[in-house]
């Protein structure tokens, strides 16, 4: 049953049984109150560990109008302020770095702190507060934190819900699939001319492969791109997806049983050459999720007898296994429920994406740009766990500015950018009065967008 506040609500804002109004995506109006009521209350990742390994790096977040300093105060604490002094309210960082000496100095008129937030300096002190000003006035101001799986989690709340209570059940998921002992590989971020749930939509369900991603459905997409409509339709793999939908807005979606990971494909010949030239697809497609080394393990299983009661996809887990033993690389723990998730994703409300894979994930991070509701900064993040030889890297963002440059991004994530501004395009015109869901392979949306609106009807 609608809310009184969602009655009252314009029409181009309503959520419906079997769709959603356009003017969801596309009014100034409807993004101002989603700054309001979702992302000031909202639990949100705001960093990656690997940005800040040592006590006092720094990274700065900005979630439209506002900005917050995230640093490491020592190997256990992290803490995030907002980013502003509290004399005349200049941004204390920018980007990323390292606070020399742990100091954090405002270069307006030198007021300084230390990682801790509590103020160390006031030039000419006796000047402020009839000479009664105390450093406590002027500590730096915090909002809340939670360290989960890699991840630093903030919220501007002062009386945020339990993060416990709000990451269940995906996160003992994401325990499980190790998302916390991966580590950075790379990460690029990209300004893309769109509504940012246009663009973490794009990545709720798989039912798109076949058109926006042929290379990877080719005889679907033969079908769909094809002349003759008459004979029957292929089998989607969509068709073999297992979607779920979660408290708190959160989802997921699995592979299935018949994944090229599994050892299952849809076309005749050796079926190692086929499962390692379709995870090649993933390797030369995005660079993550899927990377050279895993291929390469399938390959050696060329002309090696499968034991009688196993599969090659079986062979191809114990292989990584024993072979991760060897390095004392962390994987996922070994559990066909964790196993089942590899190829599927987990999407974390309201903007986080987590693709699993052997030991890999790629990691979507979508926000709005500002206050443009045809604007969002969309960020890939691929993670991998390393070797205990190898030291991890700390993680550097890469800024691009042209997602349907080839140098810039591989074959799939251009495929997904192509989609995206002509979505919200779409959008704009007049005839687009709502948009259509379909019943089980788009329930992920319509999930998301349930859990929008009980923020915003607060």
């Amino acid at each position: 049953m609608s809310s009184d506040k969602q009655q009252n609500w314009p029409d181009s804002w309503q959520l419906l049984e079997h769709g959603i109004r356009s003017g969801r995506y596309i009014d100034p109006e409807f993004a101002k109150l989603e700054q309001e009521k979702l992302w000031l209350h909202v639990w949100q990742m705001a960093a990656r560990l690997d940005e800040i390994p040592e006590t006092g790096d720094f990274t700065v977040y900005e979630i439209g109008e506002q900005s917050l300093i995230i640093t490491r105060v020592d190997e256990r604490t992290v803490k995030a302020y907002n980013n502003a002094c509290p004399h005349r309210g200049t941004a204390l960082a920018e980007d990323a770095g390292t606070f020399e000496k742990c100091r954090i100095i405002c270069p307006f008129h030198g007021w300084r702190w230390g990682i801790d937030g509590k103020n160390q300096y006031v030039l000419e002190q006796q000047q402020f507060r009839g000479g009664n000003l105390q450093s406590e006035d002027v500590a730096l101001k915090e909002v809340a934190v939670e360290i989960f799986a890699g991840f630093v989690f903030i919220n501007f709340s002062k009386t945020p819900q339990p993060f416990a209570e709000f990451i269940a059940p995906v996160g003992q998921l994401i325990e499980d699939l190790a998302i916390g002992d991966m580590h950075h590989y790379w990460w690029k971020s990209v300004v893309v001319p769109a509504n940012w749930k246009v663009a973490v939509e794009a990545f709720l369900e798989g039912y798109h492969v076949p058109a926006t991603h042929p290379q990877l459905e080719v005889p679907s997409a033969d079908f769909i791109f094809g002349d003759d409509v008459s004979k029957d339709a292929p089998q989607y793999s969509h068709l073999d997806h297992l979607y779920e939908n979660f408290d708190n807005g959160h989802g997921r979606f699995l592979g299935g049983e018949k994944t090229p990971m599994a050892g299952h494909t849809r076309v005749e010949g050796d079926p190692v050459d086929l499962m390692a030239d379709r995870l090649d697809l993933l390797v030369y497609g995005m660079d993550a999720m899927v990377l050279a080394e895993d291929v390469a393990l399938v390959r050696s299983l060329k002309n090696k007898p499968i034991p009688e009661g196993s599969s090659l996809g079986a062979e191809y887990v114990k292989l990584l296994y024993s072979t991760a033993a060897q390095q004392q690389r962390p994987m996922p723990k070994l559990d066909p429920q964790v196993l089942a998730q590899w190829g599927g994703e987990l999407f974390v409300f309201p903007n986080l994406m987590i693709l699993p894979q052997a030991g890999n994930a790629m990691i979507y991070r979508v926000r709005p740009n500002g206050d443009d509701p045809d604007s969002c900064i969309f960020e890939i993040m691929s993670t991998k766990t390393y070797p205990a030889a190898q030291d991890t890297p700390r993680a550097t963002v890469q800024a691009m500015d042209n997602p349907d440059d080839p140098e810039q991004f591989l074959k799939i994530p251009r495929q997904d950018f192509a989609n995206i501004p002509k979505i919200q395009k779409g959008l704009h015109t007049q005839g687009c009065k709502q948009i259509w869901l379909a019943d089980y392979y788009e329930k992920i949306i319509l999930n998301l967008h349930q859990e929008l609106d009980r923020f915003l009807q607060r």
